[in-house]
């Protein structure tokens, strides 16, 4: 019996321990999570509003947390005020503004820490005329940084990608990728070579195709 209360004695020891450790490495990680999380959100809350009044031209927009004495759970509020309309949340935008607002807070995460590439599904689909113009203006801007792969049917966000790929159906249940290769003119071989200035080049030809004599043709 005494064996037996020495030994649960212990592991009673163990656990307290190893209790203590746990919750001493939890308050390290909070710690320090707190900073870092201050920092970032400091940093993407200043780009957000610069890149919320760049994307409509005005207005004004802000993240605000929902309790600052505890930011590592409370959630995070996006007001957003469209030039000519009032502060409001984004709950109560149109949904091509709450699609400019999210591309802003988007960018402005970006901004902070960019990838490699990036993925958007249809994130054009809502917006106006007007808005794919800077929808498209705020893409390029960032392309020189990272590969977009953007999914789309819009002819607008389409003539600004370099590359093309479309899925088709020639027969009914069977799927066809379709890719095209879009070369800007400054690029292009054709452009090059020592054919005459100003000569316009042939469908082919812009979609990539270079142009040969009959005899220079390869094999």
């Amino acid at each position: 019996m005494e064996q037996r209360a020495n030994f649960l004695q212990q592991q009673e020891q163990d656990l307290t321990s190893s209790r203590d450790q746990l919750h001493e490495a939890i308050r390290k990680i909070n710690q320090t999570t707190r900073v870092m999380f201050a920092e970032t959100f400091e940093k993407i809350q200043k780009n957000f509003s610069e890149m919320f009044v760049e994307i409509f031209g005005g207005g004004k927009a802000d993240l605000v947390l929902q309790d600052s004495e505890d930011p590592l759970e409370c959630g995070i509020d996006i007001v957003a005020r469209p030039p000519g309309k009032q502060l409001q949340s984004i709950t109560l935008l149109s949904g091509g503004e709450r699609t400019m607002t999210a591309v802003a807070l988007m960018f402005s995460i970006y901004m902070v820490k960019p990838s490699p590439f990036c993925f958007l599904d249809e994130m054009d689909a809502p917006l106006d005329e007007s808005n794919i113009n800077r929808f498209i203006r705020i893409l390029n801007r960032f392309v020189s940084q990272s590969q977009f792969c953007v999914i789309t049917h819009n002819k607008r966000t389409i003539s600004s990608a370099d590359v093309l790929y479309g899925v088709t159906m020639e027969e009914h249940g069977v799927s066809k990728l379709v890719s095209v290769k879009l070369s800007r003119k400054e690029e292009s071989p054709l452009f090059n070579n020592d054919k005459e200035p100003g000569l316009t080049p042939s469908i082919a030809e812009s979609m990539g195709k270079t142009h040969y004599e009959d005899d220079e043709a390869p094999v």
